[in-house]
């Protein structure tokens, strides 16, 4: 038994992040379990990743301290997991000890026998279900792609389901996910958010039974950990779940599923700030495992990798769904201008809502903005009334009867004036779901109504009963905000009203259009499955914006292809790499004297095929008190870029003012 093991924490140290300890009393340590240990002046839990005969070189045995106690009785990571936050550290710039904590779950001790009262799934038969709907041409040509045998040794290649809104990806996904079980492997099915996972467990609950699992950050440390134990010990083959489902302990992994790839959310907000995508890529490089992704609207990147499979870039196998199954079509999709509108619904919207309620089906508005007005404008003076933490709006709730900051939670009571001139000319504008929700119900009384968003489904498992209700016909009008626009199926919608278009166009951000034409075409995708009639009102005031108009013609081919040649003139993603510093500080001198620092240090050692973004205020300048301040590395290759940034990182690191804190993400999604 090995006298001496190596610790990690979940600490921000890059550079040597490897503490050596003592043997436990008890002798219980091992590779793979978390454990207690002093780390400075505190107890923290620390990982063991090695083992060692011997006290590291230049250090005495006497100054080695010991693991104070254990806290799991099995392992719950291996080296394959060691390896995979080894490289997460690697290409996130962060510690290894803040991979590994972000990679397997929190929790309290487990045991060596799972609690089988917390499975995810009910417990039937371990026999895959015979339910399988029948598949198209399109479909079995997918299928068939996916699942072939290569011979040993070959690379297979990312495969990517392209398919409109409907056509049937997921029986496509879940055939597959059957033939690598039946072949005695395993699958992890990614979905984008928690609000995704229920209806996806759930279908997935039926066709696979016991050997099913789901992992969320919404379960409570204790049922995570416990699925975690259930996976490891290869009770469980397929597991489903948001981001962090990527990292599911599965042994013989087979096939990696993305569904709706293309969304935001599969990037980390914390570090590590790893994106799932990438994590998921190397899972099945280093495990020889398929990988499959798909969208009605890809990410620029992956539709950049699909359009030139022959580059120097590794390419994407695509895979097209071409047709609406179950007897929907396409639905017909109608921009109406929001100017010269009183309240915020147009006539024609209004005209939709009441058809669809006489033929006995139903519609989804909706509008990614919760809140009931989101401005504050005196007409007199211009004043605007902002978070006193953050340099954004309040958005005025109505039903708690206080202006909220949607970032760091602060809230007020509106003035009754402008607090500024004393003018009566000052009050809130703009809309948001809970306007929406008032105009509605007194529009049409008659009908039932119910938002879904942040406010409303609050609860533990309130946005997954008010989806049951909607897709049992309990509910006329569904309103909601993004959590209603991803991958549900609803067979009785009808009508998708999308009330203001360009919330995210003015963002300045460069991935403003993509997401904007994303988001109407995904949640134009809920109306008309099962039907030939479905319809779309696409309320906007920039109906001429060409986001707006290609994703009101479907026309995915012409926006990418107009997409990627500004962001080729331009130099953004896909044809260059970003890694973002972000200065956080109290005090505005702090972060500026600290900003600047960070881009004289980076200013020589940027390499030729790169060059420097700012320093500059971050669009959003201030959150929950902080100061934030930006500088962007841009270039060809992420090679180079990683070595610069290693550099400057290690150099301003050793004269850091400690009341100032420095953020670096690799391949940022948002810029804000």
């Amino acid at each position: 038994m090995a006298p001496f093991f190596d610790l990690v924490f979940d600490v921000p140290i890059r550079e040597n992040p490897v503490f050596t300890y003592r043997m436990d009393e008890k002798g219980e340590a091992a590779i793979g379990k978390r454990v207690m240990a002093p780390f400075g002046r505190r107890e923290m839990t620390g990982y063991v990743i090695g083992e060692r005969a011997e006290p590291p070189p230049g250090v005495g045995e006497g100054a080695i301290k010991a693991i104070r106690r254990v806290v799991d009785a099995e392992a719950i990571f291996d080296t394959a997991d060691i390896d995979l936050a080894k490289w997460i550290a690697g290409y996130y710039l962060c510690g290894l000890g803040e991979a590994l904590a972000a990679m397997i779950p929190s929790g309290r001790r487990a045991g060596g026998q799972a609690d089988r009262s917390a499975s995810s799934f009910p417990d039937d038969p371990g026999e895959i279900a015979a339910s399988a709907l029948a598949l198209s041409d399109e479909q079995e040509k997918a299928l068939a792609a996916i699942i072939a045998q290569v011979p040993t040794g070959e690379k297979i290649p990312p495969f990517y389901l392209f398919g409109i809104t409907g056509s049937g990806k997921t029986e496509v996904f879940l055939r597959a996910a059957e033939a690598v079980i039946r072949e005695g492997k395993s699958v992890i099915y990614l979905v984008p958010e928690i609000s995704l996972t229920h209806q996806t467990a759930e279908a997935i609950g039926k066709r696979f039974g016991p050997i099913a699992a789901t992992l969320h950050s919404g379960m409570s440390p204790g049922k995570r950990l416990t699925e975690w134990v259930r996976i490891r010990s290869g009770e469980v083959r397929i597991v489903v779940g948001p981001r962090s489902a990527v990292f599911a302990p599965l042994t013989n992994l087979g096939l990696i599923i993305i569904d709706e790839e293309h969304d935001g959310s599969y990037k980390s907000g914390n570090t590590p700030r790893y994106h799932a995508r990438q994590v998921a890529m190397r899972r099945a490089a280093s495990t020889g495992a398929r990988l499959v992704m798909g969208s009605a609207t890809p990410s620029v990147e992956a539709w950049k990798l699909m359009s030139n499979p022959g580059s120097r870039e590794k390419g994407i196998t695509r895979l097209n769904l071409t047709r609406r199954l179950s007897g929907g079509q396409p639905p017909e999709i109608i921009p109406v201008s929001l100017e010269h509108t009183e309240g915020c619904l147009t006539a024609e919207l209004k005209e939709e809502i009441h058809k669809t309620a006489q033929l006995g089906r139903q519609s989804i508005l909706f509008l990614n903005r919760r809140g009931f007005a989101y401005f504050y404008h005196c007409k007199q003076c211009g004043f605007e009334l902002s978070c006193k933490h953050c340099s954004v709006s309040l958005t005025y709730h109505k039903s708690k009867g206080r202006a909220v900051c949607h970032y760091c939670g602060y809230s007020v009571v509106p003035p009754k004036a402008c607090p500024e001139c004393g003018s009566l000319e000052a009050g809130f504008s703009g809309f948001g779901t809970e306007m929406i929700e008032e105009e509605v119900g007194r529009t049409f009384p008659e009908l039932r109504l119910r938002r879904a968003d942040a406010d409303t489904t609050g609860r533990k498992g309130s946005l997954a009963e008010t989806l049951d209700v909607f897709k049992a016909g309990g509910i006329d009008i569904l309103l909601g905000t993004q959590m209603v626009a991803k991958g549900l199926n609803f067979p009785g919608v009808r009508l998708v009203g999308v009330v203001l278009a360009d919330t995210g166009l003015h963002l300045p951000d460069f991935r403003a259009a993509e997401r904007t034409f994303s988001l109407i075409v995904q949640v134009a995708g809920r109306a008309g499955r099962y039907f030939p009639d479905g319809k779309v009102i696409v309320q906007t005031l920039r109906p001429n914006d060409p986001a707006i108009t290609r994703a009101c013609a479907l026309d995915v081919e012409g926006f990418f292809a107009a997409e990627l040649a500004q962001r080729e003139m331009l130099m953004f993603p896909p044809y260059t790499r970003l890694i973002r510093f972000t200065i956080r500080a109290k005090e505005p001198q702090r972060a500026d004297a600290a900003i600047n620092r960070l881009a004289k240090i980076a200013s020589p050692l940027i390499p030729r095929d790169a060059d420097v973004l700012g320093p500059a205020e971050c669009p959003i300048g201030i959150i929950n008190g902080n100061h934030r301040r930006q500088l962007i590395l841009r270039g060809k290759g992420m090679g180079t870029l990683h070595g610069a940034a290693k550099a400057i990182m290690d150099i301003y690191d050793k004269g850091r003012d400690t009341k100032t804190y420095l953020e670096v993400d690799v391949d940022p999604v948002s810029l804000l």
